[in-house]
């Protein structure tokens, strides 16, 4: 398939830039995969379209502060954004600045754009492909540095700078286990109290844990898709969640990821046997139409840009045609997209044979 297969117009006023001021207020599009019925929603309604049965799942990894500034010691400027931390000191990068820094320079880390170097270092000890490799001074924890100056990685599309609202709303209610530098933004929507009255109604809840990566912004490059080479991200599926899916199966019931970072998750799992069994390293599992799925049956999702990967991996889901009509539905309704803007409920469509690349 070719990328110019995914393209939509978007009107630029429809990006949502900043939250809501409540989590649930947002709008909730259910598409039905197999008639392509629409109906427009509030997110909480949500509740109206699960099962006693059914088993959602959720992807728990928590937004790190990854964004830095700083400059070399030559005075040159740059910014830095956390592409994974790799050890308690040390991580990959990607360094924006008017000249590549060298290994063994130092970069002088400051609390904003342009500000004055503070107490925090960073020396650059290689170069991996398009990335850095970055280590904290005398083994400094790093992830405590960014604690103290690093800054929400809002997407490139958020056109302002991140403030003091974003670090508790770009991160979901449940996010536990640090990595991320981009949020699972389906969960963004879910809050305790809809959380509890899931709970009360018998819908079981699991969860996974995939580190979103800057990748996930990445464009398609390749008009045909096949040849996209598709980012890597750090991924865990438990045992626990393995069989909370086997029983799922067995009362009956459905299968619901909460993203398309769970829906990643899960069907990479499923890869080796068909169904999820327990996975712990990187996935690069890339889902387009032609794709068979294997462990999920619907989705909570929200809006993807276009000739994106996840624009791509929704249609495989439902079909690329009933998935743009109902993009096309959502611009006329004047739905906000995008990661703070509003969701989809979907259930899965007409499988085909399994096209998917996934090297782990």
């Amino acid at each position: 398939m070719k990328r110019s297969d995914f393209t939509y117009h978007l009107p630029p006023e429809l990006i949502a830039q900043h939250p809501l001021a409540e989590r649930s207020a947002s709008r909730l599009l259910c598409l039905d995969g197999v008639t392509g019925e629409l109906a427009h929603r509030q997110f909480p309604d949500l509740l109206d379209q699960l099962r006693p049965d059914d088993l959602l799942v959720f992807n728990n990894t928590r937004v790190i502060p990854a964004r830095l500034w700083g400059q070399k010691e030559t005075g040159g400027r740059l910014e830095i954004l956390i592409e994974r931390l790799t050890g308690i000191d040390t991580a990959l990068a990607h360094v924006r600045c008017s000249k590549s820094p060298r290994p063994g320079s130092r970069i002088l880390l400051s609390t904003e754009p342009g500000g004055e170097p503070g107490p925090f270092s960073l020396e650059v000890t290689e170069r991996v492909g398009a990335l850095f490799a970055l280590k904290a001074p005398q083994g400094e924890p790093l992830s405590e540095i960014l604690q103290v100056i690093g800054h929400m990685p809002l997407p490139p599309y958020i056109e302002r700078a991140d403030d003091a609202e974003d670090q508790g709303r770009y991160q979901t209610v449940f996010a536990e286990r640090e990595g991320a530098v981009a949020a699972p933004t389906a969960g963004l929507h879910f809050t305790d109290e809809l959380l509890t009255a899931i709970d009360a109604r018998g819908i079981r809840r699991a969860f996974v844990t995939l580190h979103v990566a800057a990748g996930t912004f990445q464009p398609v490059r390749e008009e045909n898709i096949e040849d996209h080479p598709m980012h890597a991200e750090y991924l865990e599926v438990s045992a626990a969640t393995c069989e909370a899916v086997a029983e799922t199966r067995r009362r009956g019931g459905r299968v619901i990821a909460v993203g398309t970072t769970a829906v990643r998750s899960l069907e990479t799992a499923s890869q080796a046997s068909g169904e999820p069994q327990p996975y712990c390293g990187d996935t690069d599992i890339f889902i387009y139409p032609g794709y068979r799925f294997r462990a999920v049956d619907a989705m909570v999702t929200n809006f993807h840009l276009s000739e994106s990967t996840l624009l791509m991996l929704v249609s495989a889901f439902v079909g690329r045609e009933r998935i743009l009509a109902a993009y096309q539905e959502a611009i006329s309704q004047r739905y906000r997209f995008f990661s703070y803007g509003d969701a989809m409920f979907i259930t899965a469509g007409a499988q085909m044979e399994p096209s998917v690349r996934a090297e782990r």
